[in-house]
């Protein structure tokens, strides 16, 4: 059974879902869902916003604070806490794991295409569909983790996170 602190990282490039499927698990769970996007300061937003996809400098500092804060949930929440994070690289998801040594990283994955299409479809959001690409070259496919297609509805993939969580009573 999920226990004490579990942190759950929902990682995948733009358009793969993240925000939908990690509220929807906090919401299964009565855990809590936070942002990763609302993390970055507003420099990085802006230069994703003009087209510059992130180097890695501009990351630094917001997965330290973003792991700083999953380090909070870890230690002091009862309930699962879900994290929507790209997560691209292997470094990064280290830095994410210095606060919570054993988050679990579900890997929304999908095609360019269905990628694509998702955020030519959206609104508001402040990634343009032109950094897709840089993000895909910059995926670094993790080891251990949950995989889930993206090209299912909402619910069948937060069923089949939850099924491989081990919280099929939240089913």
């Amino acid at each position: 059974m999920f226990g004490m602190g579990k942190v759950v990282v929902i990682m995948g490039v733009c358009g793969s879902g993240k925000t939908t499927v990690g509220k929807a698990l906090a919401s299964r769970t009565g855990g809590t869902f936070i942002e990763g996007d609302s993390f970055h300061p507003e420099a990085n937003v802006e230069k994703m916003r003009s087209g510059q996809p992130l180097t890695d400098d501009d990351r630094q500092g917001w997965l330290e604070s973003l792991g700083e804060e999953i380090g909070v949930h870890a230690s002091n929440e009862a309930a699962p806490c879900f994290v929507g994070c790209s997560a691209l690289k292997a470094s990064y998801r280290d830095i994410l794991r210095e606060g919570a040594p054993n988050l679990q990283i579900v890997w929304l994955k999908g095609s360019r295409d269905v990628l694509a299409q998702r955020m030519n479809e959206r609104r508001g959001h402040f990634m343009p569909a032109g950094l897709l690409d840089s993000q895909l070259a910059t995926l670094e496919a993790p080891h251990r983790a949950i995989v889930v297609g993206v090209d299912q509805t909402p619910r069948t993939i937060v069923d089949s996170v939850l099924e491989q969580l081990n919280l099929g009573d939240f089913l």
